[in-house]
């Protein structure tokens, strides 16, 4: 009884922290956070002024004093005071008090992290107030979160392009059998867009409004439809506002190198499967997740690559906190995933 109590009490969670997004799933809630993993600091004094959804607020707005930054990069910590802070920060969001036993808290991280990154990870989250800290590899936890059977023996492939990463993976009774971390994605994407406008426009866009403009008129094969929209920025040249016109041809150019490198991993994956989980995905399918899934046609895109049925998670955006959460609900059942 005393047991249940102090498990009900110490709020056990889970958490994407992501490269462009971060979510929090506390047990017995569901998912509580979802907000830009971004910092706004005062150059001079280090002084954090915003961070979340009020940083990103700044971004592209802010003064010459501001920083903005990102505390990761391709997935992990690339900067760890900023990283510490930021799920402190979103931590005290969900838990006005503190919870009178440091929580456990399921991590969802890349398949392919290196010792390093996992301590960097580890150590960040016990800093900001988490109790044992569990690290799931993002492409089981988008499975489970699509609600795969990752229990069963026949192999389900799982691709989860994200901000920073593409996980790619083959999964069968509660293990990867092989996998690829492709350190690109949503991010890179964002940067082709803006070298394109730059080089074919010379005007200046930011990473945000490549985001949009990806979202809006970007596409990974031709559309029935021609898509077309009017950009405003600042010609590089004279330094003045701008605006020009670009269409769905011109961005799905722009993002064909980063979309066919996704096509490659998950081609080097299959190669390297054995001949039975081979024969598994060619029954079962792929199926996609995380935000670089909502690409326009990117499905088909696949699909005619590989020849297979390629199918979208439900919620792809959530995918990866969905099964990370569902993992804290279950923890004994799905103890035989986690990477510590």
């Amino acid at each position: 009884m005393f047991g249940r109590i102090m498990d009900f009490l110490s709020r056990d969670m889970a958490m994407d922290l992501g490269t462009a997004n971060s979510l929090i799933y506390v047990k017995g809630k569901g998912i509580v956070l979802d907000e830009p993993s971004m910092v706004a600091v005062d150059k001079e004094t280090g002084k954090v002024l915003a961070v979340g959804r009020e940083a990103k607020s700044l971004a592209g707005r802010h003064s010459r004093g501001t920083n903005i930054l990102r505390p990761l990069r391709d997935g992990v910590i690339h900067d760890f005071e900023t990283a510490s802070f930021m799920i402190r920060h979103f931590l005290g969001k969900v838990f006005r008090r503190l919870p009178l036993s440091r929580p456990k808290l399921v991590m969802a991280v890349p398949a392919g992290i290196t010792s390093v990154e996992k301590r960097a990870v580890v150590e960040a989250s016990e800093m900001a107030g988490s109790g044992k800290v569990y690290l799931i590899e993002e492409p089981m936890a988008a499975a489970i979160g699509t609600g795969l059977p990752i229990d069963e023996a026949p192999g389900q492939m799982v691709v989860d392009i994200g901000g920073g990463t593409t996980e790619v993976a083959i999964i069968s009774k509660f293990a990867i059998s092989c996998s690829e971390s492709l350190r690109i994605a949503g991010d890179e994407a964002n940067e082709a867009i803006c070298h394109f406008i730059r080089k074919h426009h010379r005007m200046a866009v930011s990473e945000m409004m490549a985001e949009v403009i990806k979202m809006k008129i970007g596409s990974a094969v031709p559309l029935k439809k021609s898509l077309e929209i009017k950009l405003r920025g600042k010609d590089l040249a004279t330094g003045m506002p701008k605006i020009v016109s670009l269409t769905d041809a011109d961005i799905r150019g722009a993002i064909k190198e980063p979309t066919q490198a996704i096509i490659e991993a998950i081609r080097r994956v299959l190669e390297k499967a054995s001949p039975d989980l081979a024969s598994d995905v060619a029954e079962n399918g792929i199926w996609l997740a995380g935000g670089g899934s909502l690409l326009k046609g990117l499905r088909l895109m696949v699909h005619q690559a590989l020849g297979l049925e390629v199918r979208k998670a439900e919620d792809p955006l959530r995918s990866v906190i969905r099964g990370a959460g569902a993992v804290t609900e279950h923890f004994d059942y799905y103890r035989d995933v986690f990477l510590n």
